[in-house]
């Protein structure tokens, strides 16, 4: 009789491929299949449009929606980046972060610039309303003497 090669995986042979849970080549231990390759990181276009959005409707807020207008160009640009280099699907929502940002920081630029110009040329004609007032009534006290 001639010998027979030792079973797989002895000495001098390769073992097996070990099968996934269940058997099933091409899925993970939960049943679903898996990832091929890394997941997009669409976060920083994300909070960009977000961040925009606030800082365009929120222009009373004065001053802050600059500073969230800012943060959502930051965002953009950096998400862009990504989308541009592929790690990334949403190039749109980071375009329109970049958009709403920029238009933020405008708005809440002239609204505060405004309100600086009103406070700095506004008159001080309330302190000399009351001598003109007609309807102001004073008390006279005359002396005994």
């Amino acid at each position: 009789a001639a010998p027979q090669p030792p079973a797989a995986g002895h000495y001098g042979y390769p073992a097996p491929p070990a099968q996934p849970y269940g058997g099933y080549p091409g899925y993970d231990a939960y049943g679903g299949p898996q990832p091929w390759g890394p997941q997009p990181s669409n976060g920083l276009g994300t909070a960009a449009l977000v961040l925009g959005i606030i800082s365009v409707v929120g222009f009373c807020m004065y001053g802050v929606n600059i500073v969230l207008g800012i943060l959502a160009l930051i965002f953009g640009i950096i998400g862009l980046g990504r989308a541009k280099r592929g790690e990334a699907t949403n190039r749109g929502m980071a375009i329109a972060g970049i958009i709403t940002g920029s238009v933020g920081i405008v708005v809440g630029s002239v609204l505060l610039g405004f309100i600086i110009w009103a406070i700095a040329n506004g008159d001080s004609s309330f302190d000399d309303t009351y001598d003109d007032d007609p309807f102001a009534t004073s008390l006279v006290i005359e002396g005994r003497g």
